[in-house]
């Protein structure tokens, strides 16, 4: 690399043919043009003459300027001249590039990839090796260095994506330590891509061993973003009473700034927003979100809204999983009762240690069941009624948690509805009349729900009822008395839980309700309610992963599953990714009657701050967008500009354009500046030529771009909705739909083509239906939608204004008869089983090409529908859905997708799904 300031070149070597340009002078000099032939009859006469001197014809000076500035030209184009290149590297060995890629990069990712390509770039130029360092491991098992020569790595450059985790700069350190010897004797060139963040203190210590560690290899170059451009973290929330409350950090102070926070729920619908300001010079933003209790149990995640041009990161994500609802919980009793004697009430007591934690109700047996609760308590209470008792039994069958204390009443002989048989009359501890002294609490049973808890030495027990001796007594006792006699004990009835404390609520029999024992038992208790966060037993495996950016994708299929009891304790990383995990299912489970557990980053991740830009021993520059600007495409394109004016003039000197010669002038220079005029129209054509060779490295929807701009941006919006829903629920990769002009753009690398037909749509050619048929016939599928089934109303006969257009414009198309989709046909089980195709209307007929066997292994190229599929598909950028669905509403929408999912099964797979019905068969004649 050659660099003279703000001009260098890539390949200067070649600037040596420069000076072979006075050769050439000479030789264009003095080799004049083809001499025209003329017939001459006297040819005798002429060869009798003479010739004393003989002088060639030179060539034309100005022909012989604009030759030579075709070779410099050309010599110039192949030295690779390059507009404010990039400076060269330090040393002179391999390129060492450590590059942070964990979730705080996914804000200004476009950025780093193009830092890394210049960098890339300019070693390629220099020839020498790359070592690339990941300080955020892309799994489990995938190595943090990559070995290769920087063209082999600028292919895959696009590829490169961060990951959802923190990185990890500490096993990078490490790492550091072992490439020593390996580069030991050379002089390497170190550049560190950093996001600019650390997590902590700790994480800014690391930071700065990390540039210590990679000083000592050689040269350091630090690029990191700056203080705008890091991103935010919104903190795990806190419940309270009221609501949430919600805070967001900034890793470096600043100017005041606004912003804003959504709940949404599961189907991405928005169920609040909140506004934020960060004050001046202030790191932190909080906010209230008050909402019904209803509609708070309903959030499925909180992230930072975006606005046109932001990038979201997994920082401002968080998701809500059943641990997070705030449930309701009946109390037993009159209100006015406890209002009266708040100290005595056992009510008082009860209320006051779920209020933090639960919505609170009180009323009678009968009020209570009629609303949906999680967990009713019933203090000390006599004799049930009988229809009450019947009703509690069901509900706890059904799921539900009653919770019972005993006292006076209980002790009396009632023996209705208790998870233990008890003994008539209570046991006194101490007293003037008792021998024995009042009891504390044993250690609770390490497998049961209290096992967290710490019994304190302030916690007596004077009156309890016991429990009769029983063989399945030990098994039922969640909590002892430090004699051994169970103090709560419970049986799960079905898919619910009988509890009974053996004491009261209130002082009268106990301390325990002075206690923060007693708050702890009756909120542990609330957890065993469903719904209430308990945590599933067994193994939990990944069903939905958080990308950097804080959206739900697809797992990758090498996360395994993790055991559910250690769940609590995950971290985000390579083996645990953040998402939601869900429980896997028992050979009589199905996967939607299994609770899913949310993975926050927000788990790990509690704090962020800047690294600080001072102190490594070098400056840190900012990221920017590459200067350099390569001069060899212009440069090629003036020369073929020349020699093409070179070429004419060249025909009409020898004579074989006579009738251009008087033209020659004028005709050069309008040649000229046509090549000039056209060389970014012909740019702009390799571009779209280039954009559409990209669509074959992924598979990719198309629609047909119509003119109609609202119709264009719902084919859009449907479409990017269906690859949604194909990457959730399928292994194909596909990428972001495509819009294609029909009359230019190639369409042989779209395996599926929607194209909407409203009543307005315009005229096609007869040449576009000729490249239609062609498409068609060479294994491609188109869905024709006139979306006009809406239009009429039901049971009336005749057809919509699209479907009058699709016939007019597709009156001379050459496919096979139409006929509606017969019940076996492929279509309605390439995936999901479908007897009907709903979109956003349902009720019109769908018509596919009858097509033989011998065209296209008889799979249908052309469907036909008036079901409006994209506006039923259609998502926004938040995945919300956009427009309603009628008359079945969000069921309806759901077999909308299916139908997609199959229609892109089918244009995928063809009659696979036909063809294994002759499976048997082949194996048969096999001999198998």
């Amino acid at each position: 690399m050659l660099s003279l300031g703000f001009l260098g070149f890539a390949q200067p070597w070649l600037l040596g043919a420069l000076l072979a340009l006075p050769g050439l002078w000479l030789l264009l000099r003095v080799t004049p043009p083809a001499p025209r032939r003329i017939a001459f009859p006297p040819v005798d006469l002429l060869r009798r003459l003479l010739v004393k001197e003989e002088t060639p014809a030179r060539t034309p000076w100005w022909l012989l300027a604009l030759r030579m500035a075709i070779a410099c030209l050309l010599i110039l184009a192949f030295a690779r001249p390059i507009i404010d290149p990039a400076p060269a590297l330090d040393g002179r060995g391999p390129v060492v590039i450590v590059l942070d890629d964990g979730w705080a990069a996914a804000a200004e990712w476009r950025e780093r990839q193009e830092a890394l390509t210049g960098v890339l770039e300019q070693a390629d130029r220099e020839l020498r090796s790359v070592i690339l360092v990941h300080t955020a491991r892309a799994a489990a098992s995938a190595p943090l260095v990559e070995r290769a020569p920087a063209r082999v790595l600028l292919a895959s450059i696009q590829s490169l994506e961060p990951q959802p985790w923190p990185v990890d700069r500490a096993a990078v350190i490490d790492l550091i330590g072992e490439l020593g010897p390996e580069l030991e004797g050379a002089t390497p060139s170190i550049v560190w891509l950093s996001d600019g963040v650390a997590s902590g203190p700790e994480g800014d210590t690391e930071a700065r061993q990390l540039a210590l560690a990679l000083r000592q290899l050689g040269p350091l170059d630090i690029r990191a973003p700056t203080p705008n451009e890091l991103p935010l973290l919104l903190e795990q929330p806190i419940q309270t009473p009221e609501g949430l409350n919600l805070r967001v950090l900034r890793a470096a102070a600043g100017p005041p700034r606004a912003l804003s926070l959504i709940a949404l729920n599961e189907e991405n619908e928005i169920l609040a927003r909140v506004p934020m300001q960060f004050g001046d010079d202030s790191g932190e933003a909080d906010a209230e979100l008050n909402l019904p209790i209803d509609l708070r149990n309903r959030i499925a995640r909180v992230e930072i809204e975006t606005t046109t041009g932001q990038t979201s990161t997994l920082g401002g994500t968080v998701l809500f999983d059943e641990r997070w609802r705030r449930h309701s919980v009946g109390l037993v009793g009159d209100p006015n009762e406890a209002r009266a004697q708040p100290l005595l009430a056992e009510l008082y007591f009860i209320e006051r240690a779920l209020a933090p934690y639960a919505e609170i109700r009180m009323a009678t047996i009968d009020a209570l069941l009629e609303t949906p609760l999680s967990m009713i308590v019933m203090p000390d209470t006599g004799t049930l009624d009988a229809a009450d008792r019947v009703r509690l039994q069901e509900w706890i069958e059904a799921g539900g948690v009653v919770l019972r204390f005993a006292g006076p009443k209980l002790a009396a002989g009632s023996g209705e509805l208790l998870p233990v048989p008890l003994r008539a009359g209570d046991r006194r501890l101490g007293g003037a009349l008792s021998w024995s002294e009042p009891l504390g609490l044993a250690a609770f049973p390490e497998n049961g729900p209290y096992a967290d808890l710490v019994p304190t030495d302030d916690i007596l027990v004077y009156r309890q009822v016991l429990a009769q001796p029983d063989p399945n007594l030990t098994e039922a006792t969640m909590a002892r008395l430090s004699d051994g006699t169970p103090l709560i004990t419970g049986k799960q009835e079905g898919s619910g839980w009988l509890i009974l404390v053996h004491t009261t609520a209130n002082t009268g029999w106990t301390s325990l309700p002075l206690s923060g024992i007693f708050v702890d038992i009756l909120r542990d208790t609330l957890h065993l309610a469903q719904g209430a966060g308990s945590l599933p037993s067994g193994r939990l495996e990944l069903d939905l992963m958080l990308d950097a950016s804080g959206r739900l994708v697809a797992p990758s299929r090498l996360v395994t599953p993790v055991e559910a009891e250690n769940f609590s304790d995950l971290e985000p990383g390579p083996n645990t990714p953040p998402g939601l995990w869900a429980p896997v299912a028992g050979p009589d489970e199905t996967e939607t009657e299994l609770p899913r557990l949310a993975l926050n980053l927000q788990s790990e991740v509690r704090d962020i701050i800047p690294i600080e830009r001072s102190g490594y021993g070098t400056d840190v520059e900012d990221y920017g967008v590459a200067r350099e600007f390569e001069l060899t495409p212009w440069l090629l394109a003036v020369a073929l500009a020349l020699v093409t004016l070179d070429l004419m003039i060249a025909l009409v000197m020898r004579g074989l354009l006579p009738e251009l010669r008087r033209a020659a002038g004028p005709a050069a220079v309008i040649v000229l500046l046509q090549a000039f005029a056209s060389f970014d129209a012909s740019a702009q054509d390799i571009n779209s030529q280039d954009q559409m060779l990209g669509a074959t490295d992924a598979t990719h929807l198309a629609y047909v771009i119509t003119g109609n701009n609202e119709t264009d941006a719902l084919s859009e919006a449907g479409l990017t909705g269906l690859t949604r829903t194909i990457l959730r629920r399928t292994s194909i990769e596909a990428d972001e739909p495509v819009g294609v002009n029909i009359t230019s753009d190639e369409l042989a690398a779209f395996p599926l083509i929607y194209w909407p037909i409203p009543a307005d749509h315009p005229d096609v050619d007869e040449s576009v239906l000729d490249r239609v048929e062609t498409y068609l016939s060479h294994g491609g599928m188109i869905l024709f939608d006139t979306g006009d089934a809406g239009e009429l109303l039901p049971g009336q006969l005749g057809a919509g204004g699209g479907e009058q257009r699709l016939a007019e414009i597709l009156g001379t198309l050459d496919i096979p008869p139409l006929i509606p989709v017969p019940q076996d046909h492929v279509l309605t089980r390439s995936f999901y089983l479908l007897q009907e195709f709903p979109g956003r209307w349902t009720g019109g007929a769908v018509w596919v090409d009858d097509a033989p066997e011998g065209i296209n292994d008889g799979v249908a190229s052309v469907i036909i529908g008036s079901h409006d599929w994209a506006g039923a598909w259609a998502e926004d950028e938040y995945g919300r859905s956009l427009l309603p669905v009628m008359p079945g509403g969000e069921e309806q929408r759901e077999w909308a997708r299916r139908f997609g999912v199959n229609l892109v099964m089918y244009a995928l797979t063809g009659n696979y799904k036909t063809d294994q019905v002759h499976v048997p068969a082949l194996l048969e004649r096999l001999g198998q």
